[in-house]
């Protein structure tokens, strides 16, 4: 399918052929008819894209501080690297449109393939997965054009919900571009007086054309028309949908807003404010948060949880119902506001019209309609007979640290890639000299010239994607946690026993050569060890995937490594486990945890892992005691044994070493058996953690390997 993309660091746009992307449980797969550029959104994102690196920076100071608190945790060259990679990327435009479902997920209720729907929040694409709340099923008599501005019109509609106005007010709409009309229709649809207020005349002939008061923006003269029209009143609330960096047109909305009247902030404006127009008033200052309640928040946009109408009258979707039903019922009219269309094949075409035509208000794309199919996408052709690997997952991991530690081992550029979104697969490939670019799993297992699967997914699909590889009998190197539960892990297991291909797990820091000399000097047996492992891991935004419920938390998801390898360096399973959590958080979103192992040889271990640690502390510190020596190895740059520093001649936390003694196995140079306990071994105690933290007490480990030492 195509999709309309642009380059991060440069702004250059392309259409691109990517594969059709996959439906979630709670999302719907839909065919697109129409969809609508956001005119100011998508002007101001390309416009920034196509800026030098300094004025980036100026327009996103939240950008450039999270950068540079990265580097002093990470250093500069990772943060560097980080940058990088990010400005080297595609990323997806538009977010308004509509069109027709062809697949639903397993979770979705209401909506059936051939439903036509307005959608929110996917791009301009010739199919988009859309959150099965956000796509909405449109009235009989409502077009596709005017459905396509769904979105959008949530926004004008949430902004005049925020407002609050009874019918008989007045609201003054201040910036007429492809919002602020939409604003004002629905406010007169309403039974509302509207004043329409922009710099550009012929955007205010536009309003008055549509039944508002029109007025061309001359400051003190505007305001005094304005408490004409309102009997001395001032207007009972004024929504600023304009776009500048200026705060004039929210201090000037004090002077025009009634006493005790609000002000609605809908549009990208400057908010640096004096205190006393606003207190003398006691004006109510208020944001419109996009399209209305529900956005951002992972319960309604992903897991498809609607709020009950007694709670939350107004989400998101409702949003975008109430508006259908406006256009269905004829009291609002938005055929008139295209002023241009364009095939998706024209793109650039179109973006190129939205910055140098001055009344580009609505502008849409149209779709072929064609059925949208799952072919792959080859991007340079595969010998016969070459057999290689395959790569899950397309996200950060994938591109700053696996595909690099890949080329390091000397391992040969993979077949094929795929990734829930096929944007994200494309680029990889791309970057990475992959072959071809498949719309599933399915579709890669099926493939013989994939003979390896390298699972770099979201960790809830880890296990079924493992298990799935399994059986069709290729060899699956899958990144931790291999099972998110006993469950999970019993199937993969099941699959394992009844394949003759080999399992390997992603805990590479058992292989780093800090890890290795620390095993040497400590001997293979002997006395009990002592470990203390000391992990300060930072916070991590609240819209961070590991902090989404289905992907298992910071234990089950990165607790793991360290539960790995404390089992690596004692050379046993563990036996018995106990975990704490600081509470606070659902049971398995807790970032504060510490966690003890004890070994069958009487070692123990203790894992403390927390998120509120200052930014100069090392992520990871190692403290090992026993067996006559004493081992300190911090975050894998520095090594000290019995007081000496060891040189490490290639520091880091074993990515290429794994990959290395992986592609060995395969190629029958080693033997891998104890790296597949282990791993097996690793899981299981960090499922038996989860059973500890719900119980409350010590949990005995099924191993599944037996409590035989791991050895190569």
């Amino acid at each position: 399918m195509k999709q309309v993309v642009q380059s991060i660091g440069d702004g250059s746009l392309r259409v691109v052929e990517v594969p059709t992307p996959t439906c979630g449980p709670a999302e719907v797969l839909v065919s697109t008819t129409r969809s609508l550029l956001s005119t100011g959104t998508e002007k101001a994102v390309r416009e920034l894209a196509s800026s030098s690196l300094i004025d980036k920076a100026k327009a996103r100071p939240d950008l450039v501080r999270q950068v540079l608190k990265k580097a002093r945790t990470e250093g500069v060259r990772n943060t560097v690297q980080a940058v990088r990679t990010r400005l080297d990327e595609d990323m997806p435009l538009g977010y308004s449109a509509a069109g027709v479902v062809l697949e639903v997920g397993s979770s979705v209720h209401g909506l059936t393939a051939g439903t036509r729907v307005a959608t929110a929040s996917a791009g301009h694409a010739e199919a988009q997965v859309v959150p099965s709340l956000l796509a909405v099923p449109i009235p009989e008599g409502v077009t596709d054009e005017a459905a396509a501005f769904g979105a959008v019109a949530a926004i004008a509609m949430q902004g005049l919900r925020q407002a609050d106005v009874q019918v008989g007010g007045t609201v003054a709409v201040v910036g007429l571009g492809l919002v602020g009309q939409l604003t004002a229709r629905m406010a007169l649809a309403s039974g509302l007086k509207v004043i329409g207020v922009d710099l550009r005349d012929w955007t205010v002939d536009l309003a008055a054309d549509a039944g508002a008061i029109g007025l061309v923006e001359a400051g003190q003269e505007t305001t005094d028309a304005i408490t004409a029209h309102t009997r001395g009143r001032g207007v009972d609330a004024v929504l600023v949908t304009a776009s500048t960096k200026s705060s004039d047109p929210v201090m000037a909305a004090v002077e025009r807003v009634r006493d005790r009247g609000t002000v609605v902030v809908v549009g990208d404006v400057g908010v640096e404010l004096a205190r006393t127009p606003f207190y003398m008033k006691e004006v109510d200052l208020r944001f419109a948060r996009s399209y209305g309640p529900g956005r951002y928040e992972r319960t309604y946009e992903e897991y498809g949880i609607d709020y009950p109408v007694g709670h939350v009258r107004w989400t998101e979707g409702r949003n975008i119902e109430a508006y259908l039903d406006l256009v269905a019922s004829g009291r609002l009219r938005v055929d008139d506001l295209v002023t241009h269309v364009f095939g998706i094949d024209e793109a650039e075409r179109a973006y190129e019209t939205i910055g140098e035509d001055p009344r580009a208000l609505a502008v849409q794309f149209t779709y072929p309609g064609r059925a949208v199919g799952r072919e792959p996408i080859s991007l340079r052709p595969v010998a016969a007979g070459h057999t290689g690997s395959g790569i899950v997952g397309a996200g950060n991991y994938a591109k700053m640290t696996f595909l690099p530690a890949m080329k390091k081992a000397g391992l040969p550029s993979a077949a094929a890639v795929t990734s829930n979104s096929g944007l994200t697969a494309r680029h990889l490939a791309e970057r990475h000299g992959i072959a071809q670019v498949v719309a599933d799993v399915p579709a890669m297992l099926a493939m013989d010239s994939v003979d390896t699967v390298f699972v770099l997914s979201r960790h809830d699909s880890h296990a079924q994607i493992t298990s799935d590889a399994l059986a069709a009998g290729k060899h699956v190197f899958v990144e931790k946690p291999l099972a998110l539960s006993e469950e999970e892990l019993e199937s993969v297991l099941e699959s394992l026993e009844s394949s003759h291909s080999v399992l390997w797990g992603g805990f590479n820091r058992r292989h780093s050569e800090a890890i290795q000399l620390a095993k040497k000097a400590l001997g293979g047996a002997g006395e009990p060890l002592v470990i203390t492992y000391r992990v300060s891991a930072g916070r991590l935004p609240e819209t961070h995937w590991y902090k989404d419920r289905r992907q298992g938390g910071r234990l089950l998801g990165e607790v793991c490594h360290f539960i790995d390898l404390a089992s690596w360096v004692v050379g046993l399973p563990v036996s018995e486990v106990v975990a704490f959590g600081s509470g606070g958080a659902e049971l398995l979103l807790q970032e504060d945890l510490v966690i003890s192992l004890r070994f069958a040889d009487g070692s123990i271990a203790t894992i403390t892992y927390a998120e509120h640690g200052h930014a100069s502390t090392s992520k990871e510190h190692l403290d090992i005691l026993g067996r006559g020596h004493s081992v300190a190895v911090d975050d894998f740059q520095k090594l000290t044994i019995d007081g000496k520093d060891v040189k490490l001649s290639a520091p880091g936390k074993g990515h290429v070493e794994n990959l290395r003694l992986f592609a060995d196995v395969l190629a029958g140079k080693r033997d891998g058996t104890a790296d597949t306990r282990a791993t097996i071994a690793s899981t299981a105690a960090a499922l038996a953690a989860v059973r500890s933290l719900q119980e409350g007490s010590v949990s005995a480990v099924d191993t599944r390997v037996g409590d035989q030492p791991f050895t190569s």
